[in-house]
């Protein structure tokens, strides 16, 4: 089975996470504020918090943000869960906006029908690994006076107009779980340049108390405070290790999934039934994922047949997502409903998410291509 997404992982890796092993310190020690600082340069953001995945990274942009009941924070539906809970998280309320047909991105030129006295934030959302338009996003917020947060779990890698993402909004969530970009195992990232919201994510990263155990033992010193109510969202040293070390390859990696991009384009480039998402010309894709949208209706096909076929041939294919908004969850606490967001919910009738990963060879990729042709027309 080609799978839809997979780690690499290779004796360097293996010999940072038992070099951290061997030491004093397995978490809350250096190999955090190292991971921490060189993430952080590799975006050209001031500061980074790590902590145990890109869902903890979303609430805890969130407490910075001071979401609280009776806020509302501006969301896509085209992305997972997490984007939309970490604002129920905080007692606020998401409101979906839908994405243009051709990128799936939020359309930034709906949000403003959107926007309330309670609106307080936009969450963007990177699909798969396309940067939104975030001089249009950064305009709009700037006018209604709202914060901009990047979920660009799918995007590490990814540059917009010449800038990494990681840079483009007041704070940029990134997940290191083992099917993105680099991993962790689990694990996530906060960028900003704002050293308060960085002093309140560390603090809420750790129960919500001002000193971790490696602070104190600095100081000599046993008292701490805690302030507010926080969590355990810590990241050990050991996978901080391991992000370092993938770190160093993620240029090379990002190299690779654009090559098997473009040979998935060229594949696919003669089949109407197949239509790859486009590429806006001002943006490097990062592409975590690689979605098509299947004509099922011309060919004849539901997209589950299509699915378990392809399945069936060993191509281990998926579907992001099922718009937000339709989950039952958002249904029965917020009373969303089929019709919300048009544009997202026929997408999500034609998507299919096929293999992409660095390790994967150019027979792989074929084999890919042959078996989705094989069968939209079976030999």
């Amino acid at each position: 089975m080609i799978p839809y997404g997979r780690q690499c992982i290779d004796d360097d890796d293996i010999s940072a996470a038992i070099a951290v092993l061997k030491s004093d310190w397995l978490t809350t020690g250096p190999k955090v504020e190292e991971f921490e600082q060189a993430i952080a340069d590799y975006v050209g953001a001031k500061f980074a918090v790590a902590v145990t995945n890109g869902t903890a990274a979303l609430h805890a942009a969130m407490y910075a943000l001071g979401i609280s009941p009776g806020d509302e924070v501006i969301v896509p539906p085209m992305t997972f869960a997490a984007t939309a809970n970490c604002v129920v998280y905080q007692g606020g309320t998401p409101v979906f906006v839908d994405v243009c047909s051709d990128t799936l991105l939020i359309d930034v030129e709906k949000i403003e029908e959107k926007i309330t006295a309670r609106t307080k934030a936009v969450i963007a959302v990177d699909y798969a690994g396309h940067p939104c338009d975030y001089d249009a996003l950064r305009e709009v917020c700037e006018r209604y006076g709202l914060f901009l947060v990047a979920d660009a779990c799918h995007a590490l890698g990814g540059e917009y107009k010449d800038r990494k993402v990681g840079s483009l909004a007041d704070m940029t969530v990134f997940s290191f779980h083992p099917v993105k970009h680099i991993t962790t195992g689990e694990g996530g990232m906060i960028t900003t340049d704002n050293e308060e919201f960085t002093r309140r994510m560390k603090i809420f990263r750790n129960h919500g108390i001002t000193a971790d155990h490696r602070q104190r033992d600095q100081q000599g010193s046993w008292f701490y405070e805690m302030v507010d109510l926080g969590y355990n969202y810590r990241l050990t040293d050991i996978q901080c290790a391991l992000g370092l070390s993938q770190l160093r390859k993620l240029p090379g990696w990002v190299v690779r999934r654009r090559q098997i991009a473009r040979s998935y384009d060229e594949g696919f480039a003669g089949m109407l039934e197949v239509q790859p998402l486009p590429v806006r010309s001002n943006v490097m894709h990062a592409y975590h994922l690689y979605t098509v949208r299947v004509k099922t209706m011309t060919i004849g096909l539901s997209r589950t047949q299509i699915f378990a076929e392809l399945r069936a041939k060993d191509i281990g294919v998926n579907v992001h997502y099922i718009p937000v908004h339709m989950h039952p969850f958002y249904r029965q606490r917020f009373g969303t409903a089929s019709g919300l967001c048009p544009v997202a919910e026929q997408a999500y009738e034609e998507l299919v998410t096929l293999p992409m990963f660095p390790s994967m060879s150019d027979e792989d990729v074929e084999a890919v291509i042959v078996g989705l042709a094989n069968t939209i027309h079976p030999i």
